[in-house]
């Protein structure tokens, strides 16, 4: 009888083999898991930086059609206007809010992460600007200007 045991195939995993897999899993998802959420806040970033290159774009068509700046992000919707844009106040996918402040001479945009969609996490590169000279400018949490890693 004690033949038959030892020729059978053992079946299943024992108890030491799947706690083995288990640590290998919980170490993988570790290291991947902040990786990726990097990677998501530097992709959802373009989101604000494009935005804003669209509004220098718009901003410079409408000072040679109309001489002068949008001064509010009030007006920025109201497309083909002389008082408009034809941008919203939020980015093209709602990561960013925009602010825009405007003199007869020159403007700034500003974008700032929506608190509630993940973006508000993205300490390094937490306002995000533009002004009429084309000057970028990023500032992370502290307020230490962090251009260089923001604007690529």
């Amino acid at each position: 009888m004690n033949q038959y045991f030892s020729k059978r195939a053992q079946r299943g995993m024992t108890l030491m083999e799947l706690l083995t897999v288990v640590m290998i899993i919980g170490i993988l998802a570790g290291i991947t898991i902040p990786s990726y959420r990097r990677y998501l806040m530097r992709a959802n970033r373009t989101d604000a930086t494009t935005t804003l290159l669209r509004i220098a774009s718009a901003q410079e068509k409408h000072i040679m059609q109309y001489g002068t700046y949008v001064t509010a992000t009030a007006s920025m919707p109201n497309a083909h206007s002389a008082g408009g844009l034809g941008l919203g106040t939020t980015t093209e996918r709602g990561f960013y809010n925009i602010t825009l402040a405007a003199t007869a001479t020159g403007y700034t945009a500003t974008a700032r992460p929506v608190a509630t969609l993940g973006q508000q996490a993205d300490t390094d590169c937490r306002t995000l600007t533009i002004n009429e000279t084309g000057a970028r400018t990023a500032t992370n949490v502290g307020g230490t200007n962090t251009t260089g890693q923001c604007f690529r």
